[in-house]
């Protein structure tokens, strides 16, 4: 117990205290209408919101690996949720939060939180900035007012009710909707500490009561009043083909709900200089998200934005989050009957503005510009997230940079023969002493440099069997520049030497690293190509070589590619010292 609060709490003081507690109140305060907003727009009511902002964001706080996190219902969310919703219905989201907690917890108790790192950067641009379009496009309906419109699953069919029902705009919502968009943007620049989402939505809710009461749509003639009591406990009724149809969403809540989470860790450690527990996160976020259900809230993840905000605003200790989870269940308890006075006009521009600082746009356009494959990733990754689904759009963006990378991979590898170059001291190797006439034709050396996994092994095994068919008596293959070999590289590599051994030849191995040299031992090449046949060095190799030359061969040659070979192509018998020791391998 006293490890858990290590580096958390220990030292705490009423000074750190002080601190938190004006950080806790600032975030919550700028959490409210968010929570609110986020339920609406995932088809829920604005309720459920704020009870995950109370619940997940006090147990991400106290159970969560990083001291300055602030959990809660997120953007990121709303397009997955929303979906759900709409095909399964509400009760079953609360039980897909529930399997997606114990998969994040199971993530956690398997270590799997250092797993972020391999997700590349445009596959997370790539959906962020989709569901950015996809919250911003949700939210035109209710900028304009338009009646009748229904909630759909794909943006396509959004649009194509936004514009059927064009005609129906109300120019009173759209007024009200403006007001809120004009503070929300001007605030931060008059009063910076000032949530510009709680004055827009503040201002434009009393001059909606005021001026145009009955003429804009609010929460409360949307979704009913809001009750200001605690909520109920209440276990969603589960059977085993629900669990079974459930796995899919609730796996999509799992992976989007730990990659945000870590992802805001990692921009706290950036903003603190301190260090998350990544593992320890992931379980705290799964717990969280099996207990928020069990009261009605949402999937909740931890946010970038308020997590920022918290830091910027002074806290200290994970003590803050907590503070900002208690002020919302106060604001729930003492001003619910108000929120039902809010315009949904109102609401709409907090969300708009959410979607357009999620989006990303200045690492989206960056990448773009690069035409690169990591461009093709992005441009793929986005468009499925708009127009399919985050599922589709995570699964082939992923596929895509994999085969991506592995192509890159492949080309880096490079097999190249060489032989020593007699003009330099030390007589080192190049490739560019190789010629046609400069070519011995019974010892062959190759530099492999470069993994030999699945994406390279077939060009290795390609460059490497044109020495086999010249039929050398030796060949060298320099392989201290390869870092791995995968299973694929393995059975390639296996195959050159049996080709090799067939013709008669000899296969010497030079300068292989310890790690690799374990993999080739374990996989059983190292007693195929003979443990006596690995050199450290490259001019050892070729010593060795000289022993198993045909001299006969020899008589007239006029390659002299090595220093011996001017006795040898004269007919006398070398002398088989170590006179190539100082060639670096």
């Amino acid at each position: 117990m006293r490890r858990f609060w290590t580096g958390r709490f220990e030292g705490y003081t009423f000074n750190h205290f002080k601190k938190d507690l004006l950080s806790g109140t600032i975030v919550g305060i700028v959490a409210v209408p968010l929570a609110m907003s986020f339920a609406i727009a995932s088809g829920v009511k604005p309720e459920y919101g704020i009870y995950t902002a109370i619940i997940a964001g006090i147990l991400i706080s106290l159970l969560g690996g990083s001291k300055y996190q602030i959990g809660g219902p997120t953007g990121a969310f709303v397009p997955i949720l929303l979906g759900i919703v709409l095909v399964y219905g509400y009760e079953n989201l609360l039980i897909a939060g529930i399997m997606a907690g114990l998969m994040l917890v199971l993530m956690g108790v398997l270590k799997l939180g250092s797993l972020i790192k391999f997700i590349p950067r445009p596959v997370t641009v790539g959906f962020t900035a989709g569901i950015a379009v996809i919250i911003f496009t949700g939210q035109i309906g209710n900028f304009l007012g338009l009646k009748g419109l229904g909630q759909h699953e794909y943006l396509l069919d959004t649009l194509k009710d936004i514009v059927a029902h064009l005609h129906t705009f109300n120019v009173t919502t759209i007024l009200i909707a403006l007001i809120s968009l004009a503070l929300i943007l001007l605030t931060p620049k008059i009063a910076p500490k000032v949530p510009g989402a709680l004055v827009g939505i503040i201002v434009s809710a009393v001059m909606t009561d005021v001026f145009f009461n009955g003429q804009v749509a609010t929460i409360g003639s949307t979704y009913g009043a809001i009750p200001n009591t605690l909520p109920e406990f209440h276990v969603p009724e589960m059977t085993w083909e629900v669990i079974y149809s459930l796995l899919g969403p609730a796996f999509v809540i799992a992976m989007l709900g730990g990659i945000e989470s870590l992802l805001s860790a990692v921009v706290a450690d950036g903003m603190t200089n301190s260090k998350h527990h990544s593992n320890r996160e992931l379980i705290g976020q799964g717990i969280a998200n099996i207990i928020t259900p069990l009261f009605g809230g949402i999937p909740a993840t931890g946010a970038i934005a308020r997590t920022a905000t918290n830091i910027r605003t002074g806290a200290v200790s994970p003590m803050s989050g907590i503070i900002h989870g208690v002020f919302v269940l106060l604001t729930l308890l003492i001003l619910a009957p108000l929120a039902v006075h809010i315009p949904l006009a109102s609401l709409a521009p907090v969300l708009m503005v959410v979607a357009w600082n999620m989006s990303e746009r200045h690492h989206f356009a960056h990448i773009l510009k690069l035409k690169t494959g990591d461009s093709l990733v992005l441009i793929v990754t986005f468009l499925l997230t708009v127009f399919t689904s985050l599922t589709i759009a995570v699964e082939v963006g992923l596929g895509l940079a994999v085969v991506l990378f592995a192509k890159r991979m492949s080309e880096i590898l490079v097999v190249a023969k060489v032989l020593p170059d007699h003009s330099t001291e030390q007589g080192k190797v190049f490739p560019h002493v190789v010629t046609e006439g400069h070519d011995c034709p019974q010892i062959s050396i190759y530099t492999v440099e470069g993994p030999l996994f699945f994406g390279a092994a077939q060009t290795f095994e390609d460059a490497v069997l044109s020495a086999v068919n010249d039929r050398p008596e030796v060949l060298i293959l320099r392989m201290g520049k390869v870092p791995f070999i995968d299973t694929t590289g393995e059975e390639y590599f296996r195959n050159i030497v049996k080709h090799f051994k067939a013709s008669g030849g000899t296969l010497f191995v030079t300068g292989v690293q310890p790690a690799l040299k374990t993999i080739l031992d374990t996989n059983g090449l190292t007693q195929e190509i003979g443990a006596e046949n690995f050199f450290s060095r490259t001019g050892a190799a070729i010593d060795g070589a000289m022993r198993h030359l045909q001299l006969r061969k020899c008589l007239g040659c006029k390659h002299f590619a090595f220093k011996e070979c001017t006795k040898l192509s004269s007919g006398g018998e070398p002398d088989i010292i170590s006179v190539h020791e100082k060639i670096i391998s």
